[in-house]
C-alpha cells in the first residue's frame, strides 16, 4: 500500500514531495556560495599580500622570518614553479583562464562541501596568478607573477600558489576516497 501511495501520490505525500523538492537547490546554492566565498578570500589575500610585497619589499633586502630557513623575498616569476618555462607566459595565462572556466562550469553540478572548498582554493589561486599575468609588467598576458615566500632550498612562491597546491591535494584526497563533486561516493 505504501508503495502505491508513493507512486500515485496522496494529499499528504504530495505536500511532502513539494516541501522536499525546494530543499535541494538551496543546498547546492550553499555549496556554490562556499566555492566562490573561498575563491574570493584566497584571491583577496593573494592580491593584498602582493601589493604589500611590491610596495614594501621589492628592491629591498629579504626579510628573514626563520633564520635562513624562511625568508620573504620579492621575486618576479614569468614562468611556472621553479621559474621553469619563462618563455611560455602566454600559455600559462591560457591554462589559468581554462581552469577558471572549467571550475565555473563544474560549479553547476556541485553538491559536495569538500569539493566546494577545494575548487574555491583552485579558483582563487588561478585568479590571483592570472591577475598578475594580465596586469603586471612587462605587458598584458606576459606579466610576471609576484612571488615572495622563500623557504630554503625550494622555489619562491606566493599565496595563490599555496591555494592551488592545497586545493589540488584536497582534490586528490577526495578522489582517492571516491567522493565526486556531485556528492556521490563510488568505490572502484
Amino acid at each position: 500500500m505504501a508503495e502505491a501511495e508513493r507512486i500515485i501520490g496522496t494529499p499528504d505525500s504530495a505536500g511532502a514531495d513539494e516541501a522536499a523538492a525546494p530543499a535541494e537547490p538551496p543546498r547546492r546554492r550553499r555549496k556554490i556560495a562556499v566555492l566562490f566565498g573561498v575563491a574570493v578570500v584566497a584571491y583577496l589575500l593573494d592580491l593584498v599580500t602582493k601589493m604589500i610585497v611590491v610596495a614594501k619589499l621589492e628592491h629591498h633586502e629579504p626579510i628573514e622570518v626563520i633564520g635562513d630557513l624562511l625568508k620573504f623575498e620579492a621575486v618576479r616569476n614569468a614562468g611556472a614553479a621553479f621559474g621553469i618555462g619563462e618563455a611560455f607566459t602566454v600559455i600559462f595565462t591560457v591554462i589559468a583562464a581554462a581552469v577558471i572556466i572549467v571550475i565555473a562550469r563544474l560549479a553547476r553540478k556541485l553538491y559536495s562541501m569538500p569539493w566546494a572548498i577545494a575548487l574555491g582554493l583552485l579558483l582563487g589561486g588561478a585568479l590571483g596568478n592570472l591577475t598578475d599575468r594580465i596586469f603586471r609588467s612587462p605587458g598584458v598576458f606576459k606579466g610576471a607573477v609576484v612571488d615572495f615566500i622563500a623557504p630554503a632550498h625550494f622555489a619562491v612562491f606566493n599565496l595563490a600558489d599555496s591555494a592551488i597546491v592545497c586545493g589540488g591535494i584536497l582534490i586528490v584526497i577526495l578522489s582517492f576516497r571516491g567522493l565526486d563533486p556531485d556528492g556521490t561516493v563510488h568505490k572502484d
